[in-house]
């Protein structure tokens, strides 16, 4: 088929168009802060083969990882017309557990789905060891309920006995079921706008131009290679610990450039650790997808043709690609960040002059969890916190933003308040953190929770040993600091911590700020 230009950008712009409403449905819909406030959740169409079309500008964290549990859902059994499969399995393409994924098919001409739609997001609650469901963890069980692909809705019905069993092993039921339903609801959302589509284009033309913006977005990703000198470049940085190890963990990786292709080969990067900080295959794929997506100038959807070009190799062990039942909350948040720094500065060795210094390099993910005394109701709440973008080349770094594998909102004091027996004794910017450069990173963020309450908290948090680095001459950006406040004394806490909060206990998290970009330039007097 001839691509008509025309016809082609409207075709990218109504699947793009899906996707986003999708994210509007499901912000609408939901009961938590975290979907409602924070945004913590992807959504994408897919091909019949499984493979992205379009996806929501969304969390990078989920998306690049998104394609592998849809593929988990396919290869699972043959879906009805209606049915809704639910999986939160991070070795069958998840991410962390309480990233659940719900996966339906859009059928235009029977026997078989001619699309599928999905959505992704994090709730704050799936069970576990600790309330928030990322505790410092040596397995996947200690993190909560593993499920695999199971039908949440049959024919159009919603599967009591799978609902049951989910809402059995959480600590809030009714927020879980009201976040899950605004997942169904999106979902069907996005199969009527398609077979819009298809009544009114037509079923040949609409897959036709499904084909063709992959398709392109290949070429332009091949294009994009092809810019970085043929040859080798190797970049290593290290996590700070696993959590109960105070030895780094050293992720290690050699880009290959070859005309459009590139392999990405993290070999002697060190095994997987006893702490949560492991990352599953479709984390660290998820992550070079996002990388070298980064490399594209101008509007491209971001969708299967950014991987056709790219080699991912991690052997089986390492801890960019633990095995079951390795603990993988952290490697999901954190370890999928330095991932990102390490790639990117593989790919800055070859383009100097284009890729940034480092970003804060974390996600600072708190969890607060509890019984509320002013209604009685049990709590679990989750955020993550922003901090310094590194510096590039003619523009300082934003400061108190999340960067790269983390696209969420910071939540509003007003919403924590809200909806938690907690204040907010200080909220700003970290002052001085940014790396000094030409152009330097941007500020870390201080935000200090004081708890009304017993809570119980935990932190998953890097940056706090290894400062996020500058380039071309650069500073490095202030590491991180956790800080626990009680009866007026400060006690510094580690990276990676589980800790129980009395009434009045103050938690200061001050993030990273971001590394600086080319050599600080003399100051006149």
């Amino acid at each position: 088929m001839r691509v008509n230009p025309i016809e082609f950008e409207v075709f990218k712009n109504l699947f793009l168009s899906i996707a986003e409403e999708m994210g509007v449905t499901l912000r609408r819909t939901g009961f938590s802060p975290n979907i409602k406030e924070r945004l913590d959740y992807s959504c994408a169409v897919y091909d019949a083969n499984g493979d992205t079309i379009a996806q929501g500008d969304h969390m990078p964290v989920h998306l690049g990882a998104m394609p592998l549990s849809v593929r988990a859902a396919i290869d699972a059994g043959p879906m009805d017309r209606g049915d809704v499969v639910m999986l939160n399995d991070p070795f069958r393409g998840g991410t962390h557990l309480p990233d659940i994924t719900l996966v339906s098919p859009v059928f235009i001409d029977f026997p078989r789905p001619d699309f599928y739609v999905a959505n992704r997001a994090h709730h704050s609650d799936v069970g576990g060891m600790r309330p928030g469901s990322m505790p410092v963890a040596r397995e996947i069980f200690q993190e909560g309920l593993i499920i695999p692909p199971v039908r949440i809705v049959r024919r159009g019905r919603v599967v009591p006995d799978v609902l049951a069993m989910l809402l059995a092993n959480v600590r809030t039921p009714a927020e879980r079921e009201g976040d899950l339903t605004a997942q169904i609801s999106a979902n069907r959302v996005a199969e009527a706008r398609l077979r819009d589509i298809v009544v009114r284009y037509g079923r040949k033309q609409t897959m036709a131009y499904a084909t063709a913006l992959q398709d392109y977005t290949e070429r332009l990703m091949r294009a994009a290679i092809r810019t970085i000198p043929d040859g080798e470049y190797a970049f290593a940085d290290a996590l700070d610990d696993d959590g109960f190890n105070d030895a780094p963990v050293a992720i290690r990786v050699r880009l290959s450039i070859d005309g459009g292709r590139a392999t990405i080969d993290f070999d002697g990067s060190d095994p997987q650790v006893e702490g949560s900080v492991n990352a599953n295959f479709a984390m660290t794929w998820s992550a070079c997808l996002y990388a070298f997506r980064c490399l594209i100038d101008g509007d491209v959807l971001y969708n299967a043709g950014i991987g056709r070009p790219l080699t991912v190799l991690a052997a089986e062990g390492l801890v960019v690609n633990a095995r079951k039942p390795s603990a993988v909350a952290g490697g999901n948040v954190e370890t999928s960040q330095r991932i990102t720094d390490v790639v990117l500065g593989a790919l800055g060795l070859a383009l100097p002059d284009r890729l940034p210094a480092a970003s804060q390099g974390t996600m600072n993910n708190v969890t607060l969890g509890g019984a509320n005394p002013a209604t009685g109701q049990r709590f679990a709440y989750y955020e993550t916190i922003g901090g310094g973008m590194g510096g590039r080349r003619g523009l300082p770094g934003l400061s108190g933003v999340h960067t790269h594998m983390s696209n969420t909102r910071n939540t509003p004091v007003e919403a924590i308040e809200h909806y938690l027996p907690v204040r907010i004794h200080r909220y700003g910017l970290r002052s001085g953190s940014g790396g000094a450069g030409a152009w330097p990173g941007g500020e870390g963020i201080v935000r200090e929770y004081e708890v009304l309450t017993n809570v119980s908290a935990t932190i998953l948090s890097e940056r706090r040993r290894r400062s996020p680095y500058g380039v071309r001459g650069g500073a490095p950006g202030a590491p991180g600091r956790n800080t626990l406040i009680r009866d007026g004394k400060e006690q510094p806490l580690p990276g990676k911590i589980d800790v129980d909060l009395r009434p009045g206990d103050r938690l200061k998290i001050e993030t990273p700020g971001g590394g600086g970009y080319g050599a600080p330039r003399p100051t006149k007097r």
